[in-house]
């Protein structure tokens, strides 16, 4: 079987939540999940989970994205991000709920076609976890 992408550049507007937008969209124009390839833009108080951490930490005043990227499902989204504050200071980890957009958020989303992409409970990990199988699998 030939497998192409599908490429969908688009741009969440200012008030947005980022993974919120992204996880509407998912369900409703990705039955078959998506690919985040990149992102830039800007957020107001971003929120990220950091690495091993339970809760999220919020980051006061405004920050660029440097770099957004992931997967978004029907069942979710799993999203990394690296943001920059007014001084330069850089952070990065999950995108977690309540990330604003404050201007833009710019992305580029692609669709492997010939390809299902799921959010599935993995027993290991304990966490939902990308499964990839072709249509019917």
């Amino acid at each position: 079987m030939i497998r192409t992408m599908r490429s969908h550049p688009l741009r969440l507007l200012p008030g947005d939540d980022l993974r919120r937008a992204l996880e509407t969209l998912a369900r409703e124009r990705f039955p078959d999940g998506a690919f985040v390839v990149c992102g830039i833009g800007s957020l107001a108080d971003p929120r990220l989970r950091l690495a091993g951490a339970e809760a999220a930490v919020c980051f006061p005043g405004d920050h660029e994205i440097l770099a957004l990227s992931g997967t978004v499902t029907p069942q979710g989204a799993h999203l990394h991000m690296g943001v920059a504050s007014a001084t330069g200071e850089l952070r990065g980890g999950h995108v977690v709920n309540g990330n604003t957009v404050r201007t833009t958020v710019e992305l580029l989303l692609v669709e492997a076609t010939g390809w299902r992409l799921r959010r599935q409970h993995d027993p290991v990990t304990g966490f939902p976890e990308l499964q990839v199988r072709p249509p019917g699998g």
